[in-house]
Order: structure tokens, then sequence, then C-alpha cells
């Protein structure tokens, strides 16, 4: 039996469908016998793979690991199963092996760390496993010697998702993934394409797949989406992609046969691109039920995007938020602030930015992240390759300091000065507060009126220093929200 295993990364109102262990489960299905384990959904999955270990010959256990309290959690298990059965080869894939694979191998508990893309690396895996592969063939595969030496076999090539069978959705209680948020009472999610085409030099998926993009064919997206429709009752779905659209011609292809299933969408787009897309396509992105799109801005100022190489303008994000209004979508901006060589400027007019799309398109949602550099290919964004040294082990990626920089809470950079730090923290607290997240469905109405009340004369007056009862309000909201556990 293999064991694929997603720690818990959420809480259960959050949780959707682990799609990175059932695309592994895809490739399983009909050739191997398997269980999939979820900590967002399991009270203790370590009883469960443990109580399973005693049951069954398990020849592994395939752990899909992100940076964070999926990764704290995947320790913390991965510790107590090698203590109890030491000959279980153990596999991390996902995000943090692909980044951090010598930090993954640095784990007694870790045995194998899968890079990039993982179906065809597991297979092969197995066989190596079986004794009908040398280790050292397997492309995507890191691994121990006999001498305990780290090995980087050479990365694997990118296939498409058409090149791996359907979602096995009957080995997991999809039901109970379907949750309520802003787009439906009964939200899936679905990845209909892998990696991205573009080069930004802060942007982790950049360094674990490249700048490379396949994508599923508008015919099977549909009959996917169909499925999840007619079977379990889906009505609404959000993308995964790094780049829903990429093609105007798959675009419209796409929504034309998407259309008539009457669903509420979320996805993630370039500015750019969107930006060429002519009105009719546009137009019929919206027929076809998108209601918000996620845009990486990333800054207000352009030669900050061009250290990036974000390769867009800001001048083509402002014309993007006025022109989407006439549509009825939603878009969300993000901003990743705190350039090392002048934070200081670069949250001056980023801040100034994010003000005059406001007053451009109001609707806009606003996200804020301080820059937390992850390794790269090549160099990291502005140059601070020597001043940032990384956890060599998952046990200290596992501490408060390092899941606070993770976890963007407190990323102590060298080069963000405290108060600037806490300049971005307090507009964004501002922001927030005089427009509220459409997003947060718990949110009483007579919350967000008193947000936007408390918060306007900070907005107009522009103070946003030691917004004390703002946080306030926000705190005595969150106890008094009604629970939706049950929904």
């Amino acid at each position: 039996m293999i064991i694929l295993y997603n720690p818990r990364s959420t809480r259960p109102r959050n949780r959707r469908l682990p799609l990175s262990v059932l695309a592994l489960g895809a490739v399983l299905e009909g050739r191997e016998e398997y269980e999939i384990v979820d900590g967002n959904l399991d009270d203790n999955p370590t009883n469960t793979i443990l109580r399973l270990l005693q049951q069954h010959h398990v020849e592994m256990l395939g752990v899909t690991v992100m940076p964070g309290p999926q990764m704290s959690a995947a320790v913390e298990s991965c510790r107590e199963i090698r203590g109890l059965h030491p000959k279980v080869p153990i596999v991390w894939g996902g995000y943090f092996p692909s980044i951090y694979s010598d930090a993954t191998l640095n784990a007694r508990y870790v045995d194998y760390a899968v890079r990039g893309q993982g179906e065809d690396t597991l297979l092969e895996l197995l066989d190596a496993l079986r004794g009908k592969k040398k280790f050292e063939e397997i492309a995507g595969l890191s691994f121990k010697d006999v001498f305990g030496l780290h090995r980087h076999n050479p990365e694997r090539p990118m296939k498409g998702p058409d090149a791996f069978p359907w979602t096995p959705f009957h080995k997991v209680s999809v039901d109970q993934y379907l949750r309520p948020s802003f787009f439906g009472k009964r939200t899936a999610v679905h990845h209909a394409s892998i990696g991205c085409p573009f080069r930004c030099s802060f942007c982790g998926v950049h360094a674990a797949y490249g700048n490379r993009e396949r994508m599923e064919n508008p015919q099977r997206t549909e009959a996917i989406l169909r499925h999840l429709v007619t079977q379990y009752g889906a009505d609404s779905v959000q993308f995964y992609d790094m780049n829903f659209f990429l093609r105007e011609d798959h675009a419209l292809e796409l929504c034309e046969r998407i259309t008539p299933l009457n669903l509420r969408w979320w996805c993630e787009a370039r500015i750019d691109i969107v930006n060429k897309y002519s009105d009719a396509t546009l137009a019929a992105i919206r027929r076809a039920g998108c209601t918000m799109i996620f845009f990486g801005a990333e800054s207000g100022s352009d030669w900050v995007l061009k250290e990036m190489e974000k390769d867009i303008t800001t001048e083509q994000t402002l014309n993007l938020a006025k022109r989407i209004r006439q549509f009825d979508i939603i878009p969300e901006f993000s901003f990743v602030i705190g350039n090392p060589r002048d934070p200081e400027r670069d949250t001056r007019e980023t801040l100034a930015f994010i003000r005059t799309i406001k007053r451009i398109n109001s609707k806009s949602e606003i996200i804020m992240y301080h820059y937390t550099p992850v390794p790269q290919r090549t160099a990291m964004y502005g140059n601070i390759d020597d001043q940032i040294a990384f956890p060599t082990t998952p046990d200290e990626w596992a501490t408060k300091r390092w899941m606070d920089y993770t976890l963007r809470i407190n990323p102590n950079t060298p080069w963000l000065a405290r108060k600037t730090k806490d300049l971005i923290d307090n507009f964004e607290t501002v922001v927030s507060s005089r427009w509220p997240t459409v997003q947060d469905i718990r949110a009483p109405r007579w919350s967000r009126a008193l947000l936007k009340t408390l918060s306007a004369w900070r907005y107009s007056a522009r103070i946003y220093a030691y917004p004390k009862e703002l946080r306030w309000a926000h705190q005595f909201i969150n106890l008094r929200k009604p629970k939706v556990e049950s929904l």
C-alpha cells in the first residue's frame, strides 16, 4: 500500500479538496493500492497513518508539504512515524521540498524529496524502491546516497494536466470539502494548468517550476467541472492556476463551454494579458460566472516593477482597474512591498498608488505582503542573497522565528526598518476597515458599517499611525461572529 498524506494547513471551515495528493492518486489508480489521509479533515491523521501501517504492508508514505503550518504538521507526524516505523520510506513532495531540498533531506525522518511535478517521479521512485530502477535515473528526485550525501538529479520536464488521468474524486468525501465561500454555498477547487511562463524574481513558483506553463484542454476542464456540479452539487469554483488566462482564444473557448454550468468563480491572471483582451472576451468571461480575478500588481513604482522583472507598468494596472468595472468583475490586487534597495520610497509610492486605485475603482480588493525572499534559480530580487541565511532543517523552519517569516507576520528582514513595517501594517488595517473585504461571508452587516465609520476619518486625513480602535473593533467583531461550521 501507498499512503498519501496531506498534513493540516488550514481551519476546517476553509478546507478544500487536497488536489496535490489527489493528482498523485490519479496515477496510482488501477495499478496500486493506496489511501489518502487528509489532516484538514482527520482530527488525528498521525494515528490514522499508524493504524494503516499496522494493518497493511506500506511501501511508501508520500507527504505533500507547503511552508508554514503544513510543514510544521508534517514535521510532527513524520518524526513520530519514523520513530515507530523506521523502515517505511518517507517521501516529501510539493513546494517546500522543491525549493528547500537540502533542508528537507537534513531531516532524519525524510528519505526522499520530489522536486516540481511529482506524478511520474512517484511511479519511478516506486520502481526504484522495488529494485527495478536506479535512484540516480529518476528526474526531479533528491535523495541521500549510501554515504548520507545529498544527490540532486536533473529537473523533470513538465507535462500538462491532459497527460494524466482524472482526479479520483471517489477516494475522498467530496461533500466535506465543498464549503461556503463568497462565491457560493458549495465551492470546489480545480487546477486547469501548472506552472508559470513569466520570470518574476521574487516568486516561489518561478523557483519551483521555472518559467513554463502547461494548460488543460478546455473540453477536459468543462467535463471535470460538470462532474463536480452534477455529482456533488458544486455551485462555485476557485481555480488555483498561477495564470488562468494566457491565450485569448483558449479563454474564450473555455468560458463558452462552462457558461451553461452557472458557476461563480475566482481565478488569478496577469494584468498585461487581460488588458489585451477584447471587450467581447471580457464580457464572455463575466457571463461564464467570473466574479473576481486576482492580479499581481506588486508595486506602485515602475522602477521596482523593473527590478522585480514583473514586465508590467503601473499605468497598465490603473487602466485595468478602470476598465474592468464595466464588466462587474472585482479585481483583487496584491502588492509585495519592501524593495531592499529603497524600502521607504517603495512603501511611500505604493501606498499612494493604492489610494489611486481605490479612487478609480473602489470595489478593488487590496492584499499587501512584506517582501519575504525565497531562494531562486538565479539571484533573488533585490540582490540580497548574502543577507538571508535560510534554515537548514524543517525543524528550524517550524520555529516561531521562521514561521513568522513564512506567514509574513514579521519577516524581520534587515532592510525593512520597524517604522516602515509599521506604516505598511497600519495602512493595511485602515484600508481593510474602510473597505471590508466582500469575501468574509461571516461578517454581519453592522460590523462592516462599524469598521467603515471608524476608519473614514483616518483614511481621509491620511493618518495611519496607532489604529488601535480599528484593531479592537476587528477583535470584537471576530468574537461575535456566528459559527457556520455546520453549513
